[in-house]
C-alpha cells in the first residue's frame, strides 16, 4: 500500500491513496492552518470508525440481519504533552434496522473492534478503546 501526501500551503496538504482518493489535511489557525480540511489525528479516528463499520456491516449482513444504517460516534482523550497522543477512545455503535437481534448486533460490534478492524489492532497496545452499541429498531 503506497500513499502520497503533499504540502500544499501554510499547513495545509492533500493526501493521495493508491486507490486514486484524496483527503484534505490542514492544522488549526493557533498552529498556522486556515481549517481548510480535517486534522490528522481526527483522520485516525475517521479512519477507526470506518474499518470498524466496514466489518460490522459486513458482518451483519452475513448473518442476514435487516440493517438499515450504521454510524459510529467516537470520542477521544488525548495527552496533554507533546506527543498529543490518544490515551482513550470510546466509539458509540448506533446500528439501525428492522427486528436486529441485538446479540448480533452486539457480537458484530465485538469481533471487529477486538478482532477484524485493522486500524483498531494498531492502536490498541498503545489507548484504551472501549465501545457501546445503541440499536434502533424501525420495524
Amino acid at each position: 500500500m503506497q500513499v502520497r501526501v503533499k504540502w500544499l500551503d501554510h499547513m495545509s496538504f492533500v493526501g493521495e491513496s493508491g486507490s486514486g482518493h484524496s483527503v484534505v489535511l490542514d492544522g488549526s489557525p493557533e498552529h498556522g492552518g486556515r481549517n481548510l480540511g480535517v486534522r490528522p489525528m481526527e483522520n485516525l479516528l475517521i479512519s477507526l470508525g470506518g474499518c470498524s463499520a466496514f466489518d460490522v456491516i459486513l458482518i451483519l449482513k452475513k448473518a442476514r440481519q435487516d440493517i438499515l444504517d450504521c454510524e459510529v460516534l467516537i470520542d477521544a482523550v488525548r495527552a496533554d504533552a507533546v506527543p498529543a497522543v490518544f490515551s482513550k477512545i470510546n466509539m458509540r455503535f448506533l446500528v439501525t434496522g428492522n427486528s436486529l437481534s441485538s446479540k448480533r448486533v452486539e457480537r458484530a460490534v465485538s469481533l471487529s473492534v477486538e478482532k477484524y478492524c485493522s486500524v483498531a489492532k494498531m492502536l490498541e497496545e498503545s489507548v484504551q478503546i472501549t465501545h457501546e452499541v445503541e440499536i434502533i429498531d424501525t420495524a
